[in-house]
């Protein structure tokens, strides 16, 4: 009888080994889109697949017109495919509702854009906790939380200011740590370097390599400078991968 149960035990734990654990944040299958300008089709997504491993940094490259703001929207749930799926944590998006889409990207998705998007009025600080003040978590849960991602990009010192007294790379790197707010799986960044100098350029990518540790980063950008740091590239050319 002991035996039959350690066989049994066994058996069971070599099935377990032989099951491993998903290694993809995201994939795509087919993925297209197509828009109508003046009457004509145009493809600005043709047919592209394949897959963003997690916890690493992945870079999607391509030149302007290339399909990449398309690609960052549609794996970003900002707009639907006009042909084929993308797969989060995989969760087919295809088969979720508008309000559902809209938890995935609050609680899954963290955003970087070129341009910042700080609150003017708002200290370096508040701006990293907006997403838990819209969300009515308690002032000291939020503060407390807000600090550490401050300290985490090294801008502890820089809390109490304004965007308008801060580098454009601290203020990026505001941005950044107000994207971890709500500890998502995945943080895509659209041109997060596109606005600054080689300098700074540098500290952005620094940071963003930094925090593939607790989460997966995807990059879009046309700079083959800041692509040394990728453990993937991706590249687009006239909405197909090359």
């Amino acid at each position: 009888m002991k035996n039959k149960k350690f066989k049994k035990t066994k058996k069971i734990k070599k099935i377990k080994k032989t099951i491993k654990p998903k290694k993809e944040a995201l994939s795509v299958k087919d993925l297209a889109k197509i828009y109508e300008l003046d009457g004509v089709n145009v493809k600005a997504l043709n047919g592209v697949t394949f897959s963003i491993p997690k916890n690493k940094l992945t870079i999607i490259m391509g030149h302007s017109g290339s399909g990449k703001s398309t690609l960052l929207h549609l794996i970003g749930c900002l707009d639907k495919p006009s042909r084929g799926k993308v797969f989060l944590g995989g969760v087919d998006t295809s088969k979720l509702t508008e309000d559902e889409l809209a938890r995935l990207r609050n609680k899954k998705i963290g955003f970087v854009f070129q341009f910042f998007n700080l609150h003017p009025l708002l200290t370096a600080i508040e701006n990293v906790e907006l997403p838990l003040t819209i969300a009515n978590v308690s002032g000291i849960q939020r503060r407390k939380k807000a600090m550490e991602l401050l300290r985490m990009v090294d801008l502890e010192n820089r809390a109490d200011h304004l965007p308008n007294q801060l580098s454009g790379g601290e203020r990026q790197r505001v941005a950044i740590a107000r994207s971890m707010i709500n500890e998502p799986s995945i943080i895509m960044a659209d041109e997060p370097t596109g606005n600054l100098d080689t300098k700074s350029s540098s500290e952005i990518m620094n940071t963003l390599t930094k925090l593939k540790k607790k989460t997966t980063i995807i990059v879009v950008t046309h700079d083959l400078e800041i692509t040394e740091d990728a453990d993937k590239i991706i590249k687009l050319r006239d909405g197909k991968l090359v």
